[in-house]
């Protein structure tokens, strides 16, 4: 876990720092999203239904792709002082189980006043496909 202190990535980072981590999909992550949320739309659920209607296989919960944002900001940038305030996610392109996604941000702007980071970030399949694009707000406790 990182602990980037405000003040370092001030000095360190500025803009353009930034950080990344790959992430592989698995049945078991699709079993632990629908036990929290209770989501049983067809569409994540059902091979056939995805099937009927373009998909090569159930898509992943776009939340849980999302989620990842969590890791990105609250683990590496900035890490240990993090303070999520807003994730603003578009979902681009469909997941599947079995993807490897690389989940990586940059820091875009410095809220001085705020004491908080804008961070660019993004998702991208292993076949380097964006699938997920994010702006994320996070305070920085030191």
């Amino acid at each position: 876990m990182n602990e980037y202190t405000f003040d370092e990535i001030v000095a360190k980072n500025g803009t353009g720092g930034g950080d990344s981590f790959t992430v592989k999909i698995t049945d078991e992550m699709m079993k632990h999203f629908l036990s929290l949320t209770g989501d049983t739309n067809p569409m994540h659920t059902s091979a056939e239904y995805a099937a009927e209607n373009g998909f090569p296989a159930p898509i992943v919960y776009g939340l849980l792709t999302t989620s990842f944002y969590s890791t990105l900001a609250g683990v590496y940038l900035p890490g240990k002082y993090c303070l999520l305030q807003e994730v603003s996610a578009q979902f681009v392109k469909p997941v599947f189980v079995g993807d490897v996604l690389t989940v990586s941000g940059r820091v875009a702007e410095i809220q001085e006043t705020f004491r908080r980071i804008i961070i660019k970030a993004r998702i991208t399949n292993q076949d380097g496909k964006t699938v997920n694009r994010a702006t994320i707000t996070a305070g920085v406790l030191k």
